[in-house]
């Protein structure tokens, strides 16, 4: 007997989703539905056998088609979304129906005509990558239709995404007769074609070729991959898109104006940098612009020796990919605040969560999570809104502001898989769900949603630091260099105290009392009230024998917050028996009860 073999075929294959289906079933499930059918009936399905694909089945909240041709495929999820809106532009006010696509060419498996395998599930993943109204595609697509689409392609680097072993190349199609758009414009058709909560607009940002000054043709392969790979460091983000290098090397060599080249590439936000080569050092000059109005937002000049030239290209980027994205939020958020309040989208509300969050405070933290929850409102598949979620309930726990930390990070853990169900390589989300882990004392789950952080955004600083850190309570001597790193990669981050703090407690554990006391110093120098920092100021300075000193700053923790250092006479965070001693005997010494 011969056993049958499973059908496979090369197939293009198109994803769509409904943005926001639950929230809109839940608002108008039968309108939703009529909205739903109509488009497909008089325009998805049509759309679809135009360009000579099948539909191989409808879902509640999106359909799935194969094409025998990938450029059939892209042509026809460009004319759908173009169709969408045309089609929404003339919609009454309510919330219209928008989609997200994603196309991927690959081997698939064929039963009782349905599809399966790789080939649909890279299209679907990508699918889930993609903004509202558009077309993300694979890099094996874009490979077979470059150059024969009028279309352009934006590169958004590699994305790890769920069950599928290696990580995929992901770029943005869009027509080629859509001119990139600036914020007005964007804001412009946001405001006539759809209501912004639906849609919210997030600034691209460009990293414009780092210009050689050496007079030294030798220096353009430094200076060109220091541009190539700071658009890969930066596209780890998943905060904001980034223009492709394709579209930023066009202006290399040329004289170029900020805004112009802001408004040509449809970018918000504009990285320009020189490069300067002098005997055996180079400096390296990197500006953050702001495209609308050319403003500077952040600046730094770097000097270095040129021992290994490839050492300083990577420590570059690293410190400029740690620096540009919190800068980038920090820029936006001053941007929207003249906006009222009804006007807020999705992003703009994240935006303001994130600077409550950076507060430390308990009602900052409930402050934020008010605005995480709306944000969610609007946007349900909001990963950056879910992440704050984690986050707002971490931060709960680290400020000592819970009555049961179990239930606090148990909601932390929940909503930051929800952030990892809306987009699998969010470094932050993954960082989240490593700190809600530590809380519930699952120590190597935390290590491994720390070490997938790190591996999604190296250059995360926050995520360089839990690793960091939940390496130094497993008891591996290398956490406190990842938390050292951390504070290199982003020196002037406004979380930057208790990072310190942790240090602190580190170097107490290793036994290192002078630096566990600098280490506290200086997170008290940026944050004088931040109780924790003053704890272990108290801790090493009673085991350097400056007992008065210790119990100085062990009674201002009492005046910061009532009762916190008898609750730490408990406090046992190291797997380590030894670890722990230290920070006991610490307490000991200052004449406290363990």
């Amino acid at each position: 007997m011969v056993e049958e073999r499973a059908q496979r075929r090369l197939a293009a294959i198109l994803a769509a989703d409904v943005i926001g289906y639950s929230k809109l079933m839940g608002k108008d499930e039968e309108g939703t539905l009529t909205k739903l059918t109509a488009h497909l009936a008089e325009h998805i399905e049509p759309c679809i056998a135009d360009h000579r694909g099948r539909v191989v089945k409808t879902t509640g909240d999106g359909l799935l088609a194969e094409f025998g041709s990938v450029v059939d495929a892209v042509r026809c999820a460009l004319a759908f979304q173009e169709g969408m809106a045309g089609r929404n532009t003339d919609a009454p006010e309510d919330p219209r129906i928008e989609f997200r696509i994603g196309v991927n060419i690959g081997d698939v498996i064929v039963q009782d005509d349905d599809v399966f395998g790789d080939g649909v599930n890279v299209a679907a993943r990508i699918e889930s990558l993609c903004e509202p109204g558009g077309v993300y595609v694979s890099g094996t697509v874009y490979d077979h239709v470059s150059g024969k689409l009028p279309a352009d392609f934006d590169d958004l680097g590699e994305h790890t995404v769920k069950n599928i072993a290696r990580p995929v190349r992901v770029y943005r199609a869009r027509a080629e007769t859509d001119q990139p758009r600036t914020e007005t414009d964007r804001k412009a058709v946001q405001e006539s074609a759809e209501p912004a909560s639906m849609s919210p607009y997030i600034p691209s940002i460009a990293v414009l070729p780092f210009a050689n000054t050496s007079g030294d043709a030798e220096q353009e392969y430094f200076a060109d991959g220091l541009t190539e790979d700071l658009i890969t460091a930066l596209t780890r983000w998943q905060s904001f898109p980034v223009i492709s290098r394709n579209s930023c090397f066009a202006y290399k060599g040329k004289n170029v104006d900020v805004k112009q080249a802001a408004r040509d590439l449809g970018a918000g936000y504009i990285v320009e940098g020189s490069v300067r080569k002098g005997g055996a050092r180079v400096r390296i000059a990197a500006h953050l612009v702001d495209g609308t109005n050319g403003h500077h937002v952040w600046a730094e000049k770097y000097d270095r020796s040129l021992d290994d030239i490839f050492d300083v290209q990577d420590e570059i980027v690293q410190r400029i990919s740690a620096i540009v994205a919190p800068e980038m939020d920090r820029a936006a958020l001053d941007r929207s605040i003249d906006k009222r309040s009804e006007d807020l989208d999705a992003w703009d509300l994240c935006l303001r969560a994130k600077s409550l969050l950076r507060q430390s405070t308990f009602a900052a933290n409930v402050g934020a999570r008010e605005l995480f929850e709306r944000a969610l409102e609007i946007d349900n598949d909001s990963a950056d809104a879910y992440s704050g979620l984690a986050q707002s309930y971490n931060q709960d726990i680290l400020v000592g502001a819970v009555e049961d930390l179990t239930a606090s990070a148990t909601l932390a853990v929940e909503a930051a898989r929800n952030a990892i169900r809306c987009n699998p390589a969010s470094s932050w989300a993954h960082h989240e769900l490593s700190t809600a882990y530590q809380w519930l004392n699952r120590l190597d789950d935390a290590l491994d949603e720390a070490r997938s952080a790190v591996d999604l955004n190296p250059n995360n600083a926050y995520a360089v630091h839990a690793l960091g850190n939940k390496s130094d309570l497993a008891g591996d001597p290398s956490g406190i260099a990842h938390m050292e790193r951390a504070q290199n990669l982003n020196p002037e981050d406004a979380l930057r105290h208790m990072h310190l703090t942790f240090l602190a407690r580190a170097y107490v554990a290793a036994g290192d009392f002078s630096t566990a006391a600098d280490r506290a110093r200086q997170a008290i120098g940026r944050n004088p009230d931040y109780v924790a920092a003053n704890y272990l100021m108290g801790i090493a300075l009673a085991h350097l024998g400056r007992i008065e000193e210790a119990r100085a700053a062990l009674e201002k923790c009492d005046k910061l917050s009532a009762g916190f250092v008898e609750s730490r006479r408990d406090w046992r965070p190291y797997t380590d028996k030894e670890r722990n001693e230290q920070l006991l005997d610490g307490r000991r010494k200052a004449g406290l009860s363990v």
